[in-house]
């Protein structure tokens, strides 16, 4: 039987990072990719910010890249404002694509795991497969260990009957009725008469009603002026937004178990994007003296350690959002902080803040009651326990 140099069991975003790095600094590796669903991927669309990746990220990433914008749009019932950091997006397709030409034979889907070790993986078919390490990618897992609110939301993709006239995507409409939690519209302009339109909500659940959400959507449109023709995909999701936990008893439950991605807590507390963190785990895995289990498990749990302390503040942050003040003036939070100095936005997306950032962010009178703010700060308001999930 062979022995691969490293098994990726989920054939999602992190993973997928991780042998687009191997493969270019390490082209030799005997890499296995074990995929559930039909491609690598699923139906997914990622995108970030200019700056929360280096140039160098930028350079390797490139590839996989499938639409570039030189800044995004906000909407807030008292604000509207262009933000000119750069905005990127990888799709499902195009990443797709690019797995299978790096992994070809390499590549297994449609694959039932039954059993992951450290070192070896079981299928249900009883196939059996070593390595020096298995990473275990297999997306976000519930955790007793971490109070967790979600960015739900529900995205179609749509031909229209005519031309959009976006240039830039808008990141947030939140000129929307809010119901219960921060609701906003996200749209991007896929091409000249192409929209990817989400319904998106900061809510306490990981779920929402599709069919209310698809009429969300239409409503949308038509306010728009949009004619929706064809409807050519539809993506749903639940973002993980960390409000606190313990990340020691978060760690131990993996049993030296190497795993990646939002499995690991590799998210932004507050944003739920996880590329930039995928893309710079990749790079620690590529630099990496070896594969073998026990260092690789060190490695991403030192990498996991350090983000967790430098998102200390955004989980501050998310239980402002979520704690202090009722679920339809939510938005309230955000559009006050779209006010805020275009530099620090962007340092806030990249998880970079600066003490005077912090302070900033915090300065004034919070737009939330301020019994519930000092509540949420302390950890003593009593919806917290409600988010341990």
């Amino acid at each position: 039987m062979k022995k691969w140099d490293l098994i990726l069991v989920g054939a999602g975003l992190a993973n997928g990072l991780i042998a687009w790095r191997l493969k270019q600094r390490h082209p030799t590796l005997a890499v296995l990719m074990l995929e559930c669903g039909d491609a690598p991927g699923g139906n997914h669309t990622w995108s970030f910010h200019q700056h929360d990746i280096t140039p160098a990220q930028h350079a390797w990433l490139a590839p996989l890249v499938a639409h570039r914008w030189d800044g995004y749009d906000v909407h807030f019932p008292n604000v509207s404002r262009t933000l000119h950091d750069g905005y990127l997006t990888i799709t499902s397709t195009r990443f797709a694509q690019a797995m299978r030409g790096l992994m070809k034979e390499n590549l297994l889907t449609n694959v039932t795991v039954s059993r992951v070790s450290g070192q070896e993986v079981t299928l249900s078919d009883g196939r059996r497969f070593t390595a020096g390490a298995v990473i275990d990618g297999r997306g976000y897992q519930p955790s007793p260990h971490l109070s967790i609110g979600y960015q739900a939301f529900i995205g179609q993709e749509w031909q229209l009957t005519a031309p959009h006239g976006l240039t830039r995507p808008i990141l947030m409409d939140a000129r929307v009725a809010q119901g219960n939690g921060y609701r906003f519209v996200y749209t991007l302009p896929l091409s000249a008469d192409t929209l990817l339109i989400e319904d998106t909500h900061y809510i306490d659940g990981p779920t929402l009603d599709a069919d209310s959400a698809r009429a969300r959507i239409a409503d949308y449109a038509r306010q728009q002026g949009w004619q929706l023709a064809r409807l050519v995909r539809e993506e749903q999701g639940a973002l993980p937004i960390t409000l606190s936990g313990d990340p020691a008893a978060f760690w131990h439950q993996f049993h030296h178990q190497p795993v990646s991605g939002l499995r690991a807590g590799l998210f932004h507390a507050t944003t739920g994007y996880s590329l930039p963190l995928a893309v710079r785990l990749a790079d620690r895995i590529a630099n990496a003296p070896g594969l073998h289990q026990g260092a690789l498990y060190q490695l991403i749990a030192d990498f996991a350690a350090r983000h967790w302390q430098t998102q200390r503040f955004f989980r501050l942050l998310n239980r402002m959002l979520f704690l202090a003040g009722t679920p339809d003036q939510r938005w309230r939070v955000m559009q006050r902080f779209y006010q805020l100095d275009e530099q620090l936005i962007a340092r806030f997306y990249a998880g970079q803040l600066r003490s005077a950032d912090r302070a900033r962010l915090l300065l004034g009178k919070p737009p939330v009651p301020i019994v519930g703010a000092i509540k949420a700060l302390l950890h003593t308001h009593s919806s917290l326990r409600a988010h341990h999930k």
